[in-house]
Protein backbone atom coordinates (compact mmCIF):
# COMPACT_ATOMS: atom_id res chain seq x y z
CA UNK A 1 0.00 0.00 0.00
CA UNK A 2 1.07 3.70 -0.91
CA UNK A 3 0.84 6.03 1.34
CA UNK A 4 0.64 9.90 0.69
CA UNK A 5 -0.94 12.53 2.22
CA UNK A 6 -3.49 14.58 1.07
CA UNK A 7 -3.15 18.23 -0.27
CA UNK A 8 -5.09 21.42 -0.27
CA UNK A 9 -6.55 19.94 -3.97
CA UNK A 10 -6.61 16.31 -3.77
CA UNK A 11 -7.17 13.53 -1.71
CA UNK A 12 -5.38 9.89 -2.39
CA UNK A 13 -6.51 6.21 -2.33
CA UNK A 14 -4.77 3.20 -2.68
CA UNK A 15 -8.06 1.06 -3.01
CA UNK A 16 -11.37 1.36 -4.13
CA UNK A 17 -12.77 0.25 -1.35
CA UNK A 18 -11.18 3.66 0.66
CA UNK A 19 -13.28 5.76 -1.12
CA UNK A 20 -16.54 6.81 0.75
CA UNK A 21 -19.87 6.72 -1.14
CA UNK A 22 -20.29 10.80 -0.45
CA UNK A 23 -17.58 11.05 -3.23
CA UNK A 24 -19.11 9.29 -5.97
CA UNK A 25 -22.77 11.01 -5.01
CA UNK A 26 -20.81 14.07 -5.31
CA UNK A 27 -19.05 13.64 -8.56
CA UNK A 28 -21.97 11.79 -10.17
CA UNK A 29 -19.74 9.60 -12.68
CA UNK A 30 -21.19 6.31 -11.94
CA UNK A 31 -23.60 6.44 -15.20
CA UNK A 32 -20.15 6.09 -17.17
CA UNK A 33 -19.08 2.26 -16.55
CA UNK A 34 -15.52 3.10 -16.60
CA UNK A 35 -15.73 5.25 -13.30
CA UNK A 36 -18.44 2.99 -11.76
CA UNK A 37 -16.62 1.66 -8.68
CA UNK A 38 -17.89 -1.77 -9.03
CA UNK A 39 -16.08 -1.75 -12.53
CA UNK A 40 -12.87 -0.58 -11.27
CA UNK A 41 -12.63 -2.84 -8.21
CA UNK A 42 -13.40 -5.51 -10.52
CA UNK A 43 -10.07 -4.71 -12.15
CA UNK A 44 -8.56 -3.90 -8.61
CA UNK A 45 -9.38 -7.67 -7.16
CA UNK A 46 -8.03 -9.53 -10.64
CA UNK A 47 -4.53 -8.02 -10.81
CA UNK A 48 -2.66 -8.33 -7.96
CA UNK A 49 0.58 -7.47 -10.18
CA UNK A 50 -0.68 -4.22 -10.83
CA UNK A 51 -0.66 -1.04 -8.16
CA UNK A 52 -4.03 0.84 -8.31
CA UNK A 53 -4.29 4.00 -6.87
CA UNK A 54 -7.44 7.00 -7.27
CA UNK A 55 -7.04 10.70 -7.22
CA UNK A 56 -9.81 12.74 -6.33
CA UNK A 57 -9.52 16.36 -6.89
CA UNK A 58 -11.18 18.88 -4.58
CA UNK A 59 -12.44 22.62 -4.98
CA UNK A 60 -12.09 24.93 -2.16
CA UNK A 61 -15.25 24.26 -0.48
CA UNK A 62 -12.74 20.42 -0.49
CA UNK A 63 -15.80 19.56 -2.75
CA UNK A 64 -15.23 16.48 -4.96
CA UNK A 65 -14.32 18.42 -8.67
CA UNK A 66 -12.51 15.09 -10.83
CA UNK A 67 -11.50 11.99 -10.65
CA UNK A 68 -8.33 9.95 -12.00
CA UNK A 69 -7.52 6.31 -12.03
CA UNK A 70 -3.93 5.80 -11.53
CA UNK A 71 -2.41 2.34 -11.95
CA UNK A 72 1.74 1.32 -11.54
CA UNK A 73 2.78 -1.30 -14.24
CA UNK A 74 6.27 -3.11 -15.36
CA UNK A 75 6.81 -2.47 -19.00
CA UNK A 76 9.08 -4.52 -20.86
CA UNK A 77 10.46 -3.34 -24.11
CA UNK A 78 11.08 -6.28 -25.28
CA UNK A 79 7.22 -6.85 -25.56
CA UNK A 80 7.03 -4.08 -28.24
CA UNK A 81 7.03 -6.01 -31.68
CA UNK A 82 6.43 -5.49 -35.45
CA UNK A 83 5.74 -2.53 -36.34
CA UNK A 84 6.05 -0.78 -33.13
CA UNK A 85 10.00 -2.09 -33.21
CA UNK A 86 11.56 1.29 -34.63
CA UNK A 87 10.31 2.75 -31.24
CA UNK A 88 12.82 -0.40 -29.33
CA UNK A 89 15.69 0.80 -31.94
CA UNK A 90 15.42 4.18 -31.32
CA UNK A 91 15.31 3.85 -27.48
CA UNK A 92 18.37 2.04 -27.64
CA UNK A 93 20.27 3.86 -29.93
CA UNK A 94 19.48 6.58 -27.71
CA UNK A 95 20.34 5.37 -24.66
CA UNK A 96 16.53 5.97 -23.69
CA UNK A 97 15.31 2.65 -22.37
CA UNK A 98 17.26 -0.13 -21.73
CA UNK A 99 16.17 -3.66 -23.10
CA UNK A 100 17.73 -5.32 -20.41
CA UNK A 101 15.47 -3.13 -17.38
CA UNK A 102 12.07 -3.36 -16.40
CA UNK A 103 10.67 -0.19 -16.89
CA UNK A 104 8.13 0.86 -14.26
CA UNK A 105 5.68 2.90 -15.68
CA UNK A 106 2.95 5.55 -13.99
CA UNK A 107 0.03 5.56 -16.33
CA UNK A 108 -3.12 7.61 -15.49
CA UNK A 109 -6.06 6.05 -17.73
CA UNK A 110 -7.58 2.42 -18.25
CA UNK A 111 -4.69 0.41 -19.58
CA UNK A 112 -7.27 -2.60 -20.48
CA UNK A 113 -9.45 -0.01 -22.70
CA UNK A 114 -8.83 2.74 -25.28
CA UNK A 115 -10.25 5.90 -24.88
CA UNK A 116 -11.03 8.70 -22.22
CA UNK A 117 -11.61 6.43 -19.58
CA UNK A 118 -8.88 7.78 -16.91
CA UNK A 119 -9.87 11.12 -16.07
CA UNK A 120 -13.27 12.19 -14.74
CA UNK A 121 -14.27 16.45 -14.61
CA UNK A 122 -17.60 17.39 -13.52
CA UNK A 123 -19.29 19.95 -15.55
CA UNK A 124 -19.09 23.96 -15.15
CA UNK A 125 -14.97 23.29 -13.95
CA UNK A 126 -12.60 24.58 -15.54
CA UNK A 127 -11.24 21.73 -17.14
CA UNK A 128 -7.42 23.12 -18.00
CA UNK A 129 -6.84 24.51 -14.15
CA UNK A 130 -8.08 20.96 -13.15
CA UNK A 131 -5.19 18.84 -15.89
CA UNK A 132 -2.93 21.12 -14.39
CA UNK A 133 -3.58 20.41 -10.56
CA UNK A 134 -3.46 16.46 -12.02
CA UNK A 135 -0.30 17.00 -12.66
CA UNK A 136 1.05 18.36 -9.65
CA UNK A 137 -0.59 15.85 -7.77
CA UNK A 138 0.81 12.91 -9.70
CA UNK A 139 4.29 14.48 -9.11
CA UNK A 140 3.67 14.89 -5.17
CA UNK A 141 1.92 11.44 -4.91
CA UNK A 142 5.28 9.77 -6.22
CA UNK A 143 7.63 12.11 -4.30
CA UNK A 144 5.28 11.61 -1.11
CA UNK A 145 7.86 8.62 -0.49
CA UNK A 146 10.76 8.28 -1.36
CA UNK A 147 11.41 4.42 -2.05
CA UNK A 148 8.76 5.07 -4.47
CA UNK A 149 10.15 8.02 -6.25
CA UNK A 150 13.06 6.20 -7.23
CA UNK A 151 11.05 3.39 -8.88
CA UNK A 152 9.17 4.88 -11.14
CA UNK A 153 11.08 5.55 -14.43
CA UNK A 154 8.29 7.41 -16.56
CA UNK A 155 4.58 8.69 -16.38
CA UNK A 156 1.79 8.28 -19.21
CA UNK A 157 -2.03 10.08 -19.38
CA UNK A 158 -4.32 8.29 -21.91
CA UNK A 159 -5.91 8.40 -24.35
CA UNK A 160 -7.35 11.71 -25.53
CA UNK A 161 -9.60 12.62 -28.84
CA UNK A 162 -8.65 15.54 -30.96
CA UNK A 163 -11.47 17.20 -29.17
CA UNK A 164 -10.24 17.12 -25.84
CA UNK A 165 -6.20 18.73 -26.66
CA UNK A 166 -6.66 22.04 -26.14
CA UNK A 167 -7.14 21.09 -22.18
CA UNK A 168 -4.93 18.20 -22.37
CA UNK A 169 -1.92 20.46 -23.93
CA UNK A 170 -1.22 21.79 -20.34
CA UNK A 171 0.53 19.10 -19.85
CA UNK A 172 3.26 20.50 -22.31
CA UNK A 173 3.88 22.59 -19.27
CA UNK A 174 5.01 19.54 -16.85
CA UNK A 175 7.27 18.41 -19.70
CA UNK A 176 4.81 15.89 -20.63
CA UNK A 177 5.23 15.16 -24.60
CA UNK A 178 2.05 14.11 -26.72
CA UNK A 179 2.72 11.25 -28.97
CA UNK A 180 -0.25 9.61 -31.27
CA UNK A 181 -1.50 6.30 -31.05
CA UNK A 182 -3.76 3.96 -33.13
CA UNK A 183 -7.08 5.22 -33.60
CA UNK A 184 -10.16 3.66 -31.84
CA UNK A 185 -12.02 2.34 -34.53
CA UNK A 186 -15.98 3.37 -34.16
CA UNK A 187 -19.10 2.55 -35.70
CA UNK A 188 -22.37 5.07 -35.68
CA UNK A 189 -25.15 2.92 -36.01
CA UNK A 190 -27.53 4.67 -38.37
CA UNK A 191 -31.00 4.85 -36.69
CA UNK A 192 -32.51 3.28 -39.81
CA UNK A 193 -31.25 0.35 -38.67
CA UNK A 194 -34.25 -1.85 -37.25
CA UNK A 195 -32.40 -5.15 -38.08
CA UNK A 196 -28.85 -6.73 -39.09
CA UNK A 197 -30.91 -6.87 -43.00
CA UNK A 198 -30.87 -2.74 -42.99
CA UNK A 199 -27.16 -2.50 -41.99
CA UNK A 200 -26.61 -4.66 -45.06
CA UNK A 201 -28.85 -3.14 -47.29
CA UNK A 202 -27.48 0.75 -46.25
CA UNK A 203 -24.00 -1.03 -47.82
CA UNK A 204 -21.82 -1.24 -51.52
CA UNK A 205 -22.43 -4.15 -53.58
CA UNK A 206 -19.29 -5.07 -52.73
CA UNK A 207 -19.35 -5.11 -48.89
CA UNK A 208 -22.63 -6.38 -48.77
CA UNK A 209 -21.43 -9.45 -50.85
CA UNK A 210 -18.20 -9.66 -48.70
CA UNK A 211 -20.54 -9.71 -45.58
CA UNK A 212 -22.37 -12.98 -47.07
CA UNK A 213 -19.32 -14.85 -47.74
CA UNK A 214 -18.84 -14.04 -44.29
CA UNK A 215 -21.61 -15.74 -42.90
CA UNK A 216 -21.56 -18.41 -44.96
CA UNK A 217 -18.08 -19.47 -44.44
CA UNK A 218 -18.65 -19.28 -40.85
CA UNK A 219 -22.25 -21.44 -41.06
CA UNK A 220 -20.58 -24.20 -38.84
CA UNK A 221 -19.91 -21.74 -36.20
CA UNK A 222 -22.61 -21.86 -33.07
CA UNK A 223 -22.63 -19.52 -30.31
CA UNK A 224 -23.05 -19.78 -26.54
CA UNK A 225 -23.85 -16.89 -23.87
CA UNK A 226 -21.22 -17.14 -20.77
CA UNK A 227 -22.94 -16.85 -17.80
CA UNK A 228 -22.60 -17.07 -14.12
CA UNK A 229 -23.41 -20.68 -14.44
CA UNK A 230 -20.56 -22.02 -17.00
CA UNK A 231 -18.11 -18.95 -16.90
CA UNK A 232 -15.71 -21.38 -14.68
CA UNK A 233 -16.33 -24.29 -17.07
CA UNK A 234 -15.36 -21.69 -20.08
CA UNK A 235 -12.79 -19.82 -18.58
CA UNK A 236 -9.48 -21.78 -18.94
CA UNK A 237 -10.06 -22.56 -22.75
CA UNK A 238 -11.25 -18.76 -23.40
CA UNK A 239 -7.74 -17.66 -21.27
CA UNK A 240 -6.05 -19.86 -23.83
CA UNK A 241 -7.63 -18.08 -26.85
CA UNK A 242 -7.20 -14.88 -25.63
CA UNK A 243 -3.15 -15.58 -24.94
CA UNK A 244 -3.38 -16.39 -28.84
CA UNK A 245 -4.52 -13.05 -29.67
CA UNK A 246 -1.68 -11.62 -27.06
CA UNK A 247 0.99 -13.21 -28.45
CA UNK A 248 0.64 -11.31 -31.90
CA UNK A 249 -0.10 -7.91 -30.32
CA UNK A 250 2.23 -5.27 -31.02
CA UNK A 251 2.15 -4.42 -27.49
CA UNK A 252 0.07 -4.28 -24.35
CA UNK A 253 0.52 -1.85 -21.28
CA UNK A 254 -1.01 -5.05 -19.41
CA UNK A 255 -2.60 -8.38 -19.58
CA UNK A 256 -5.70 -8.85 -18.87
CA UNK A 257 -6.97 -11.59 -15.84
CA UNK A 258 -10.01 -13.57 -17.39
CA UNK A 259 -11.24 -13.81 -14.20
CA UNK A 260 -12.10 -10.74 -14.32
CA UNK A 261 -15.19 -11.40 -16.36
CA UNK A 262 -16.73 -13.11 -13.26
CA UNK A 263 -16.80 -10.12 -11.48
CA UNK A 264 -18.08 -7.64 -14.42
CA UNK A 265 -20.98 -10.16 -15.42
CA UNK A 266 -21.99 -10.65 -11.80
CA UNK A 267 -22.03 -6.48 -11.37
CA UNK A 268 -23.48 -5.85 -14.96
CA UNK A 269 -25.32 -8.73 -16.34
CA UNK A 270 -26.73 -8.48 -19.68
CA UNK A 271 -24.66 -5.40 -20.37
CA UNK A 272 -21.45 -7.21 -20.16
CA UNK A 273 -21.91 -8.78 -23.24
CA UNK A 274 -19.43 -12.61 -23.44
CA UNK A 275 -19.85 -15.30 -25.97
CA UNK A 276 -18.22 -18.25 -27.27
CA UNK A 277 -17.64 -19.67 -30.67
CA UNK A 278 -17.72 -22.79 -31.93
CA UNK A 279 -16.75 -25.64 -34.03
CA UNK A 280 -17.74 -28.81 -33.76
CA UNK A 281 -17.76 -29.32 -29.92
CA UNK A 282 -14.30 -27.25 -29.77
CA UNK A 283 -14.45 -23.56 -28.86
CA UNK A 284 -12.74 -21.44 -31.31
CA UNK A 285 -13.14 -17.91 -29.92
CA UNK A 286 -15.04 -15.82 -27.96
CA UNK A 287 -15.66 -11.64 -28.22
CA UNK A 288 -16.55 -9.92 -24.63
CA UNK A 289 -17.71 -6.20 -24.49
CA UNK A 290 -19.96 -3.61 -22.54
CA UNK A 291 -22.88 -1.60 -23.21
CA UNK A 292 -22.12 1.68 -21.55
CA UNK A 293 -23.59 5.35 -22.07
CA UNK A 294 -25.42 3.82 -25.83
CA UNK A 295 -22.34 2.56 -26.87
CA UNK A 296 -20.98 -1.36 -27.22
CA UNK A 297 -17.18 -1.24 -26.35
CA UNK A 298 -15.82 -4.03 -27.98
CA UNK A 299 -13.43 -5.58 -25.22
CA UNK A 300 -10.97 -8.79 -25.60
CA UNK A 301 -11.52 -11.81 -28.21
CA UNK A 302 -10.17 -14.89 -28.55
CA UNK A 303 -9.45 -16.27 -31.75
CA UNK A 304 -8.19 -19.83 -33.15
CA UNK A 305 -5.52 -18.32 -35.84
CA UNK A 306 -5.19 -21.88 -37.36
CA UNK A 307 -9.27 -21.71 -38.18
CA UNK A 308 -9.94 -17.98 -38.66
CA UNK A 309 -8.92 -17.73 -42.11
CA UNK A 310 -11.38 -20.99 -43.25
CA UNK A 311 -14.41 -19.86 -40.84
CA UNK A 312 -14.00 -16.46 -41.01
CA UNK A 313 -14.05 -16.23 -37.44
CA UNK A 314 -13.22 -12.68 -36.68
CA UNK A 315 -15.09 -11.07 -39.47
CA UNK A 316 -18.20 -12.72 -37.90
CA UNK A 317 -17.21 -11.57 -34.58
CA UNK A 318 -17.59 -8.06 -35.94
CA UNK A 319 -20.63 -8.22 -37.54
CA UNK A 320 -21.75 -10.14 -34.51
CA UNK A 321 -20.71 -6.51 -32.22
CA UNK A 322 -23.09 -5.15 -34.92
CA UNK A 323 -26.13 -7.18 -34.38
CA UNK A 324 -25.81 -6.63 -30.28
CA UNK A 325 -25.73 -3.09 -31.24
CA UNK A 326 -28.68 -2.69 -33.32
CA UNK A 327 -30.53 -5.18 -31.54
CA UNK A 328 -29.84 -3.23 -27.96
CA UNK A 329 -30.70 0.39 -29.94
CA UNK A 330 -27.46 1.84 -29.44
CA UNK A 331 -25.90 4.48 -31.49
CA UNK A 332 -22.05 3.40 -31.61
CA UNK A 333 -20.13 0.52 -31.34
CA UNK A 334 -16.43 1.53 -30.03
CA UNK A 335 -14.46 -1.51 -31.86
CA UNK A 336 -10.92 -0.20 -30.08
CA UNK A 337 -7.66 -0.50 -31.51
CA UNK A 338 -5.97 -2.89 -34.08
CA UNK A 339 -7.16 -4.28 -37.32
CA UNK A 340 -8.11 -0.82 -38.42
CA UNK A 341 -8.69 -1.86 -42.09
CA UNK A 342 -11.00 -4.72 -41.24
CA UNK A 343 -12.90 -2.40 -39.08
CA UNK A 344 -13.05 0.50 -41.39
CA UNK A 345 -14.96 -2.56 -44.18
CA UNK A 346 -17.79 -3.04 -41.84
CA UNK A 347 -18.05 0.66 -41.65
CA UNK A 348 -15.96 1.96 -38.51
CA UNK A 349 -14.33 5.34 -38.81
CA UNK A 350 -10.69 5.91 -37.02
CA UNK A 351 -11.53 8.39 -33.97
CA UNK A 352 -7.85 9.56 -33.24
CA UNK A 353 -6.33 9.08 -29.64
CA UNK A 354 -3.09 11.07 -28.15
CA UNK A 355 -1.35 10.09 -24.93
CA UNK A 356 1.34 12.27 -22.86
CA UNK A 357 4.64 9.96 -21.78
CA UNK A 358 7.36 11.81 -19.68
CA UNK A 359 10.73 10.57 -18.05
CA UNK A 360 11.85 11.01 -14.72
CA UNK A 361 15.10 12.06 -15.86
CA UNK A 362 15.11 15.81 -17.64
CA UNK A 363 18.00 14.81 -20.05
CA UNK A 364 16.64 11.42 -20.83
CA UNK A 365 12.81 13.09 -21.43
CA UNK A 366 14.28 15.92 -23.78
CA UNK A 367 15.87 13.20 -25.93
CA UNK A 368 12.44 11.13 -25.53
CA UNK A 369 10.39 13.92 -27.27
CA UNK A 370 12.96 14.19 -30.52
CA UNK A 371 11.81 10.21 -30.70
CA UNK A 372 8.20 10.53 -29.39
CA UNK A 373 7.68 12.90 -32.70
CA UNK A 374 8.64 10.17 -35.10
CA UNK A 375 5.84 7.89 -33.64
CA UNK A 376 2.87 7.77 -35.94
CA UNK A 377 0.14 5.34 -35.89
CA UNK A 378 0.08 2.44 -38.47
CA UNK A 379 -0.90 3.56 -42.17
CA UNK A 380 -3.88 1.76 -43.29
CA UNK A 381 -5.87 1.98 -46.33
CA UNK A 382 -9.72 3.72 -44.82
CA UNK A 383 -12.89 1.67 -46.87
CA UNK A 384 -16.15 3.35 -46.98
CA UNK A 385 -18.54 0.73 -47.32
CA UNK A 386 -21.53 2.09 -47.39
CA UNK A 387 -24.00 3.59 -50.19
CA UNK A 388 -23.55 7.38 -50.72
CA UNK A 389 -26.97 9.34 -49.36
CA UNK A 390 -28.43 12.21 -51.78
Amino acid sequence: MICCSNTNTALFFSSIDEIPTQIWAELNCTKNIYFHPDYLKSLEKNHSEITFSYIVLVDKNNLPIAFASIKIVDFHLNSIKKEFEFLKNIGRKLHVFSDKKILKLLICGNVFVSGEHGVFIKDNQDKKAIIKELAKNIQHFVNADKNFKNKIDAFLIKDFANESLLITDELKDFNYHPFSVEPNMKLKIDKNWQTFDDYLASMKTKFRVKAKKAFKQSINITFKEVTLKNIDKELPKMTDLYQKVTTNANFNLANFNLETYKSLKKQFGDNYILKTYWINNKIVGFISGIVNNNSLDAHFVGIDYHLNREHAIYQRMLYNYIEIGIEKKLRTINFGRTASEIKSSVGAEPEDLTMYLRHKKSITNKILKLFLQRVQPTPFQQKFPFKTVN
